[in-house]
This record gives structure tokens, C-alpha cells and sequence, in this order.
């Protein structure tokens, strides 16, 4: 039957295993080194393995394949766990991508959320606010429950994120200078909320980000772009390369810079 099946460019893939981790179905094994679609029946054409991918290696393609036989996979995984269950004398530790846990890519799923509306575009204001602070005596109480993150992707350097993740697809972008989420108390639900969040410190990062951002601009479906910086005056390096990477990307895409104050106000909007 012609049905959607994951395909591994092996040119790609650098043999971390990931993907192996994030097949449930046991549809994908290292091989000398490389991932390989062991079994055409075990693979469900989800991709839960995509997300994972640092190289972009895994991606889906449409061809003459064995039907998805749940039954097998089942019996597959009870017998993964059985054997999961029998002691180890030795533990077995799978090498991770550039041997650092941060560089383990995927996306996060969030429950669904109105999409917070966007902030109008154009040229940023120049005026600012002060916010008078007055401190005041409160008593201990017990805890307020957690505000929930909205986080919707790992991991968030610019350096790190591979160019071609599946979650880059009609994504909002948000370029965040790392400082801002300090600075703002409400950083998660005023600008990480239904956007694919990338931060980075063009003081602290050595080189530019404008050729890494044209790459994830050119190569996926960005639907729009918004950059959050600090007033400080080293921090115009992240809006000033986001914006280079939008012209020379050739796209139209709807975009906008935020400025926070070292305050923690929204300077323009």
C-alpha cells in the first residue's frame, strides 16, 4: 500500500540515537552507526522521532510500504518491557548529541491557548514609562499554584536549534535577547506563548546570528517575527542581524522589535 513512512537521509545523521529513544514502536535501530528504519510495519507515519533530530536527518516521504500492524508493535513493547524489568550488570549509556544534554531537540506540548493577538508593527517608540516600585510587608502564605510555562520547543539558544525542526513550520518566531525574560515579570504569557521561542547575548556569543536566522527564515514557513531586546545599546546586535536575516531571506514576513528597559517596562509597543 502507498501510505506517509519516515525516511533517514544517513548523509545526516550523526548516530546519536534520539530518534531510536523517541520511537516507540522500536520502527528505528542503530545500524554501524547510522539510524535505520528497521521495520516499514512498525513505523505509525507519526514522526515522533522528527522533533528529536539535531541534523534534520528524518523527514516523511510517500511510498509502497507494509501496512502499520499495531498487534506486532504490542507485542514488541510488552517484550521490551519484560526485558527492561530483568537486572543489569552492566549499564548501557547511549552517547548523546555533542555529548550535552542541551543539544537533545524536541518540541514541547502545551494544552491549546487563545493566540495572544500580535503587537503592531513598525518602527519602535522611543517613549518609556517608570514604574514606581514601593515595597510593602506581606505575610508568609502557602505557595500560589506554579504558573505554567508555555515554552512550546528545546532547545532555545540560537546556536543550538537545528535550522530545519519540524516545529519552525508555521511557526511565530520570537528572538529574545536572554536578559529580557529576567527583566519582564510576565515574559511567558506576554510573548513565549504560542510562539517558537530562540534567545541569545550578541555581547557574550561570538559571531553573528543574522546567517543562522536567514537559514531558519528561508527554509520554513515563519509566519511572523518578533524580536525582544533591552535598551541597552549592546543588545541592538540581535535586532539588527534578525532584521538582516529578514531581508536577506527575500520573504515578507510580519515583524517587530520590543525594547524592555532595564526597569522591566515595555518601552514601545
Amino acid at each position: 500500500m502507498i501510505r506517509k513512512i519516515i525516511k533517514i537521509d544517513e548523509d545526516l545523521c550523526n548516530g546519536c540515537g534520539l530518534c531510536a529513544d523517541a520511537c516507540h514502536e522500536g520502527a528505528i535501530g542503530i545500524v554501524d552507526g547510522k539510524a535505520k528504519l528497521l521495520r516499514d510495519d512498525y513505523c505509525d507515519g507519526l514522526g515522533n522521532c522528527l522533533p528529536v533530530c539535531p541534523t534534520g536527518a528524518i523527514s516523511f516521504e510517500e511510498r509502497e510500504a507494509a501496512a502499520y500492524d499495531e498487534e506486532a508493535v504490542k507485542a514488541k513493547m510488552e517484550e521490551k518491557q519484560a526485558e527492561n524489568k530483568k537486572p543489569e550488570l552492566t549499564p548501557v549509556k547511549r552517547p548523546l548529541f555533542g555529548g550535552c544534554p542541551g543539544s537533545n531537540a524536541h518540541a514541547i506540548k502545551r494544552p491549546e491557548v487563545k493566540p495572544a493577538p500580535d503587537l503592531p508593527c513598525g518602527c519602535p517608540g522611543t517613549q518609556s514609562k517608570k514604574l514606581e516600585r514601593t515595597e510593602e510587608k506581606t505575610e508568609v502564605s502557602a505557595p500560589a499554584e506554579a504558573r505554567e510555562s508555555r515554552l512550546m520547543q528545546w532547545p532555545v539558544q540560537i546556536k543550538l536549534v537545528p535550522v530545519n525542526a519540524p516545529y519552525f513550520d508555521g511557526a511565530r518566531l520570537l528572538i529574545a535577547a536572554d536578559c529580557s525574560a529576567f527583566a519582564y515579570g510576565d515574559f511567558h504569557e506576554r510573548f513565549i506563548k504560542n510562539h517558537i521561542t530562540i534567545i541569545g547575548c550578541p555581547k557574550l556569543d561570538s559571531g553573528d546570528y543574522s546567517e543562522k536566522l536567514e537559514a531558519i527564515i528561508r527554509n520554513n514557513n515563519i509566519k511572523s517575527v518578533t524580536v525582544v531586546r533591552m535598551e541597552v545599546p549592546c543588545c541592538a546586535g540581535i535586532a539588527n542581524a534578525a532584521i538582516t536575516a529578514l531581508k536577506n531571506s527575500g520573504k515578507m514576513i510580519p515583524w517587530q522589535v520590543v525594547t524592555i528597559s532595564t526597569d522591566g517596562e515595555i518601552l514601545d509597543e
